[in-house]
């Protein structure tokens, strides 16, 4: 894995600890840390979007939000033009989403997934690059299907 890379992270309410967990378990990446910061519950549409819009930006290369499952995160990442969030909880499943998906946002459940596995996720996906080929032409198809839906 690559040091140093600028990543985006946020959680709902039932996420910050595994938030904390994550942050710590990657010292020599540098995270933007957008929230949410307390145990209020808030609405995780809202940090998902501004993880989104980071990553879309270019200010990071990649993003990772947590929320209960993951699912409601991704729903709302996968809005943003551009964003490719992928639900993982294993380390199969987050290394293929990078290498033949190129997912750009990472999700995690905290109520599905315990710390340490976590850790394990993000850190495969961090060190799985996308891959060239029929892996290029698919994701190529995912823009061309975002583009046909744009208003």
């Amino acid at each position: 894995m690559r040091q140093n890379m600028r990543l985006a992270i946020a959680c709902d309410h039932t996420g910050l600890d595994l938030k904390r967990t994550l942050i710590a378990a990657f010292p020599g990446e540098t995270w933007q840390d957008l929230g949410t910061f307390e145990t209020d519950a808030v609405d995780y549409p809202d940090l998902a979007v501004a993880v989104a819009e980071t990553v879309r930006r270019g200010e990071v290369e990649l993003g990772v939000l947590v929320c209960g499952t993951g699912a409601g995160m991704a729903m709302a990442a996968n809005k943003v033009p551009g964003i490719r969030a992928a639900v993982a909880h294993d380390t199969f499943t987050a290394r293929l989403a990078r290498e033949h998906n190129a997912a750009n946002v990472l999700a995690l459940g905290a109520r599905v997934i315990g710390s340490g596995l976590a850790v394990e996720v993000v850190r495969t996906w961090l060190a799985s690059t996308p891959q060239a080929g029929r892996h290029q032409r698919r994701v190529a198809k995912l823009s061309a299907i975002e583009e046909r839906y744009r208003r």
